[in-house]
Parts: structure tokens; sequence; C-alpha cells
């Protein structure tokens, strides 16, 4: 490792990362099956023996066998050869798996508050109009001292704005229809899985960056085979992660290596149909968090999946082989060999559309932070297992993570669906002890007391959810139906 992050092989030698300037962020593309996840699997066991924690997603469900030693193997020897790698070794990494839905991995939790109303607008996809809805329910809930934890949270909070809004003062004015808009997409969010994302406890993210005690850096591996079939629920939950990271790490500068790196795999699906001014923000957390220490790195199909102002704070760069059969796909082509400082002993263009599997077009930051010319390069075969690990292995992993013991059960702490439920009841139990009273006076023939004959719709809402929630199935019908990336 004295010379950095081994890649690969050239024609002019051995090309390597320098960890000093990891933190500049990289970008690896390529079309499917030309080898991406392979380049991905050998930077993230490269920043491990820095002791540099790793953060992936396994979107495909094939990386998993990081975990695992990797098998001997006739072409295996013959590319170690090829790149004259010296002391090659199988073996494994040491991996915590993580899952928003607590099959495969550890679960992952955030909570309403910490997301954000502007990231879980996107969430929602939401217009603006109904945005603002969901800022008034966090203002509501910081001036009431109330905890926004879960969905159930905010569909009462939510509910409570829409029937108390008058005597809430003007400042709460929302309107029905946006109310019911926005619960309609809750429902939807559920069903993608938003539900088992949002409660308690809510991940720390000092757990994403641990050393194993033989002082490699742990690679966190979400499985998202399944996140990804909700492809906003994905890009959002790591978009959160990464506003995360830059909102609690404090500032290192330009550290001798990061402190964590992340890696974004299908990242085009992080900046489709996002709004201009979240894309500004994704733009300035890019630019920013470096200097934090922390390294992002972009894993697309092409460069052109991501915007020009982030693709420009890319500087380390793995171009694999693209397909340039229609216009659209030569336009990309194009647009990925301009993106290399140029090698006039190379033609980017024609190479990039000739590349083999496990060949891959590499440019990587020297010193002073300068782009390397661009070279062909034959990519590393990884120590770990390429492919997944079997279940059997995954547990043995999961059933000794000391991250089990902490996110593995949710607890439903005392929030703004609970303190709404009690204010309501207690509401209710005022309203009946003041129709009791008005009874018993005409009874004894005394004056009528002032009060209101027909219940209102208020009311009538008011007691229904006091029978809902009177009892344990009651209660869980009721959070059923009625249930901060960037600050």
């Amino acid at each position: 490792m004295e010379k950095g992050l081994l890649i690969g092989g050239s024609d002019a030698g051995q090309v390597f990362l320098n960890p000093r300037y990891a933190n500049r962020h990289g970008l690896v593309a390529g079309a499917t099956g030309t080898g991406k996840t392979v380049t991905l699997q050998c930077l993230a066991e490269g920043f491990s023996d820095l002791g540099v924690p790793v953060f992936l997603a396994d979107v495909k469900g094939d990386i998993s066998g990081i975990s695992q030693s990797g098998k001997p193997h006739k072409k295996i020897d013959e590319r170690v050869q090829n790149i004259g790698i010296e002391g090659y070794s199988q073996r494994g990494y040491p991996v915590a798996f993580w899952d928003v839905f607590g099959k495969k991995g550890t679960p992952v939790r955030s909570t309403i508050s910490e997301m954000g109303p502007q990231l879980l607008s996107r969430l929602l996809d939401l217009n603006e109009t109904q945005e603002s809805v969901i800022n008034l329910v966090f203002e509501f809930a910081d001036n009431e001292g109330m905890l926004l934890v879960d969905l159930a949270d905010l569909r009462t909070t939510l509910d409570y704005l829409g029937e108390h809004s008058k005597e809430l003062g003007s400042g709460y004015g929302v309107s029905k229809a946006s109310i019911n808009a926005i619960l309609r997409r809750l429902l939807m969010l559920e069903r993608e899985g938003g539900k088992q994302f949002f409660g308690e406890p809510a991940l720390e993210l000092e757990d994403f960056m641990q050393v194993s005690r033989d002082g490699r850096g742990v690679i966190n591996v979400l499985a998202a085979d399944q996140l990804i079939m909700s492809p906003r629920v994905y890009s959002t939950f790591l978009l959160w992660l990464l506003s995360e990271l830059f909102e609690n790490l404090p500032e290192l500068g330009d550290p001798e290596q990061p402190v964590v790196v992340f890696f974004f795999d299908e990242a085009h699906l992080l900046f489709k149909d996002a709004p201009k001014h979240l894309l500004e923000k994704i733009e300035q957390v890019v630019r920013l968090i470096r200097s934090k220490g922390v390294g992002v790195y972009f894993i697309s199909q092409s460069p052109a999946d991501i915007p020009d102002a982030v693709l420009g704070q890319l500087g380390n760069r793995v171009q694999h082989a693209l397909r340039a059969y229609t216009p659209k796909e030569q336009k990309a082509v194009k647009v990925a060999a301009q993106s290399f400082r140029a090698n006039p002993k190379l033609d980017t263009v024609t190479a990039i559309t000739e590349l083999a599997v496990g060949e891959a077009l590499v440019s990587m930051l020297q010193d002073k932070g300068i782009p390397s010319v661009v070279e062909r390069v034959l990519i590393r075969p990884p120590h770990s297992r390429m492919g997944k690990a079997t279940m059997e292995e995954r547990k043995a992993l999961m059933d000794r993570d000391i991250n089990q013991r902490r996110y593995g059960e949710s607890i439903d702490p005392r929030s703004a669906h609970e303190v709404l439920l009690e204010r309501m009841a207690a509401r209710l139990k005022a309203q009946e002890e003041a129709s009791l009273a008005e009874r018993a006076a005409k009874t004894q023939g005394k004056k009528k007391s002032p009060g209101r004959g027909r219940e209102s719709a208020g009311e009538a809402f008011v007691k229904s959810l006091a029978r809902a929630a009177g009892s344990s199935l009651g209660r869980k019908l009721f959070r059923g139906l009625m249930g901060s990336l960037l600050k």
C-alpha cells in the first residue's frame, strides 16, 4: 500500500489511487456487464486495507461475497502475473450487513425529524403547496416540543392540523385537499417500504465508521436489491446518509486519507426528476463534504447520467466499455472521452467501445491534485469472493454483529402520535363532563348551562380517534389507517 490503492496494470506499469486525493471523489462508469461491480469491490477492499471504513449499496445482490475469501482460479493467476502483483492472496474482509427491511442485515432507521421537510417532500414527490404543508407540520411539532419519529406521527399531526387549523391561528391554515393528497402519498410510501425505515432506534452514523481488530476498515454493505425497486426511497435514503455525514463530521481540510468512503450505485436515480433547488444542494454537499474527509464515488452507466456541476468534481475516473449503437449512445461515448485528460498514445473514443470485460480507461489524481493522462488498464482481481455470500455465511456474520443488539428490535417512544391522542382524549373528556353537567342541570330544573347541541364534525372526529385508541387492537388499526438530508 506504499503507493496507494492498486487499481490495475497498463502498458506504462501499475496504476494506483493516491489516498491523499481519494476525498476528491470519483466515478466508475460503464455499460452493464463490463466489470463495474468488480472495480467497486477492488476499491472497497483497498480502502479497507488502509483502515478506511466504507459504505456501499449492494444493488444487484452480488457483492456480499466481499465478506468471504476468494477461490484460486487459473484466470486470476494469469491476471495477477500480467499486472505484476506481489504477495497476492485470497482473503475475506470485515463486513457489516445492513437492510432497511431488516431481513438481510441489521435494520436501518431514521426519524421523520432527522429526515427533514425538504428530503421528506422529495421522498413523497410533493408539489410546492404540499411541501409548504410539510414545513408547517415540522414548525408545529417544534413549537409544541413534539418528536416526529415515524409515519404515524406525521399522519396524526397532519390530521390534527386539518381539524384544528382555525383555533391554532392563521399561520397554520392548511387545506383539506393538500392534507388528503399527502396522506395518499404516505400510504404509497408505506407500501414501498417506508414504514420500516422510519422509527427508533435511529442509526448513529459512527456505527458506519468502524475499524476491525486487525486495523482494516469495516465495509458496510446495504442490501439494496429490494430497495432499488423503489428508486425514490433508495436515492433519498442515500442522499440522507450523505447529508448526515456532511452535517455531523468536523472539518478536516485535506487529510492524508479519507475518514469514510461512500459508494453511490445507480447514481442516475439521485438526479432523475430532482428539482433545481435540490440539485443545487447536492452539488453543494458534494463540493464541501471532501473537507470533512468523505470521499463520494458515483457508480453509473455513463458520465452523461451525472450533472456537469457534479461531474466536474469527480477527480478519480474509471471508465469501462460503452456501447455506441445509437446517436444518443455515440454522444455518451464522446462525453466520456472528453472527461479524461488526453493521452497522445491513446484514441480514447475508440478505446471506450473496444474495452474487454475487466478493462477500463483510468485517470487518477496525482501530486497537487492534477489528473493523470488516461491509461487503458487491466483491473486487478479482488482478494475476496466475486459473487454472493450464502445465507448461512451472511447469518453467521449478522449473529456476531454488535449492531444487531443495538438496532435489531424497534421501539415506539412517546412522540407526536401519542401526545396528540392524549390531547384529543383530554378534550373529549372535558366535553363529555360538560355534557353530563348540562344534563344534570336540566334534570334538577336548573338553568341550562351554555353548550352545544348536535356534535360537530370535529367532535365526532375526536371521539372516533379516542375509541380507536381505546384498545391495543384499535390502536394498531388506527396507526395503520391514520397513521435531516439537507437541513
